[in-house]
């Protein structure tokens, strides 16, 4: 009883923010960790999307002699659009550039992840235009997955 009276307190704390799932998108992806971000990155060139880094965090785990399943984060965006909204929102920075996530289950399947224009929108108290920019997210992943 108590617990739940402090789980209801939490919920009720003023300026705090709860979203009902985690704000990341997921989706399944029918290659391999990396063929999934080479896509997504031949995706984004053709657009003009300016790739900023490819990270692999198994690689990385791996030369500290740990074991880690494919895992890579794709770092990616666009300043035209990404500028102006880091000047009226300066916390997005935090969040961009954009970032896909690939990685592989404990199942073997694997899986893309990106922070949702929903999720941004409200952390950040974007307006309806300013998320439309981020949205575009999805479209491109979706087209990296076909």
């Amino acid at each position: 009883m108590i617990r739940r009276l402090a789980v209801l307190m939490l919920l009720l704390i003023p300026g705090q923010v709860f979203a009902a799932d985690d704000g990341v998108t997921k989706r399944e992806s029918r290659y391999s960790v990396p063929q999934t971000l080479d896509r997504l990155e031949a995706v984004l060139k053709e657009r003009g999307i300016t790739v900023f880094a490819r990270i692999d965090h198994a690689g990385e785990a791996t030369k500290v002699g740990l074991n880690l399943p494919p895992t890579q984060v794709l770092v990616f965006g666009n300043p035209r659009s990404g500028t102006p909204l880091m000047v009226a929102h300066p916390t997005i920075a935090i969040d961009l550039p954009m970032k896909a996530l690939a990685w592989q289950d404990a199942a073997g399947k694997v899986w893309i992840g990106f922070n949702s224009a929903d999720y941004m929108k409200k952390r950040h108290d974007l307006t309806d235009e300013q998320a439309k920019s981020l949205a575009v997210v999805g479209v491109l992943i979706d087209a990296a997955l076909k």
